[in-house]
């Protein structure tokens, strides 16, 4: 239609959610800056698409067709987009041949390149080609940034990660939640850990440890709040508890610990912590540790962990705790609770590495200008 293609469309693609969240700091700050274009975002899983279909901050959301060269070309032709910007990891060989030969500019953000990735084995030599294709290449970090120097890229620049701009945002405009002020409230010479996004192999540690020391309250948000899961945490706890469905001002006065079973709380609810112990390092991989770190708190974590950059640059500045079983939590919780000091100063360390790497998005910004004539 005629106004379809009058419209001025910047295209973004995430493969799941995590990647959009990420994104998320330039979709927004495009919007505010350059109100002219309209945003058309695209996901691969599902996991994306489903929770961020109704997101407001695009115009348009959908699937991103399979990189066939005549899904790639039928996609092209109707989105016909001004700008292409991809989000971390991906590279779709047509869709970049593509864009390159239609003359779309596009660039990859955030992006964390690694020598045993596909892209720098000896035999992928022709796919490796695709990195020329991009008009210019945002990385993490250093480490990335010499091995593209390495294979001759030099269209490239660190500018840091946009996932400490999107958690900044969020602690900037952190809801109150009245509720747990009360549950927090009276806690002289008690300490709250808030727990996120745990799974069953975290839950049972972190509940036993919690049973055994009653000048620790707990906050407990589970990965997964199906019915059989909350009924499970709620056998192990000895102490008094409430689901937070469930709580009033009233009645969570008195109680030691509160279940959180809805979701979309979590990034509010850290700030009630002295500590945090941030789930998944049992299993697929930790969640995210910038959440509660921006709050000023320190971060336990199990030992999955090793693809995230955060995790190991939290623990080299000693805000963050990798714990391998049960025995080193334990350690890491009875220093935090004997030694005040000691827990202010890692929460303070915390905090201060996720606001001294905030700017990503500024930075990319500042570069994409000429194109946003």
């Amino acid at each position: 239609s005629k106004s379809r293609q009058e419209a001025r469309y910047i295209w973004f693609h995430a493969a799941s959610l995590g990647e959009f969240e990420q994104g998320r700091p330039l979709i927004e700050a495009i919007k505010k800056y350059h109100p002219q274009y309209k945003i058309l975002l695209t996901f691969f899983s599902p996991s994306g698409y489903e929770v961020r279909k109704n997101y407001e901050g695009a115009d348009i959301v959908c699937y991103l067709p399979f990189d066939l060269m005549c899904n790639v070309k039928r996609f092209l032709d109707a989105a016909h987009p001004e700008m292409t910007i991809f989000i971390k990891y991906e590279f779709w060989m047509n869709y970049l041949n593509e864009c390159k030969k239609r003359n779309i500019p596009t660039y990859i953000v955030s992006a964390i390149f690694r020598p045993n990735q596909i892209l720098f084995k000896w035999y992928a030599k022709n796919y490796r080609r695709v990195l020329f294709d991009y008009e210019w290449l945002f990385v993490q970090d250093q480490a990335s940034l010499n091995l593209l120097y390495q294979y001759g890229i030099k269209n490239c620049s660190v500018s840091g990660d946009t996932r400490f701009d999107r958690v900044y945002g969020i602690f900037e405009q952190c809801k109150p939640l009245p509720l747990l002020d009360k549950f927090v409230g009276d806690t002289v010479g008690k300490y709250t850990l808030v727990a996120g996004s745990s799974w069953p192999k975290d839950e049972e540690f972190l509940i036993e440890y919690f049973n055994q020391y009653p000048e620790l309250k707990l906050i407990i948000a589970p990965h997964e709040i199906s019915e059989g899961h909350l009924r499970s945490i709620e056998s192990k706890l000895n102490r008094p508890y409430i689901k937070y469905s469930e709580a009033t001002e009233g009645n969570i006065i008195n109680k030691d610990c509160v279940v959180i079973d809805s979701f979309g709380l979590l990034s509010s609810i850290y700030r009630y912590g002295n500590m945090a112990y941030i789930g998944g390092g049992f299993g697929s991989g930790i969640h995210n540790v910038l959440e509660a770190a921006v709050y000023g708190i320190p971060v336990i974590f199990g030992p999955n962990c090793h693809k995230f950059k955060e995790a190991h640059d939290l623990m080299d500045c000693q805000g963050g705790f990798l714990i391998q079983d049960d025995e080193e939590f334990n350690v890491v919780m009875k220093r935090f609770l004997s030694d005040k000091e000691m827990l202010e100063a890692a929460g303070e360390k915390a905090g201060s590495y996720v606001k001294a790497n905030v700017g990503a998005t500024n930075q990319i910004l500042q570069k994409l200008e000429s194109h946003f004539e």
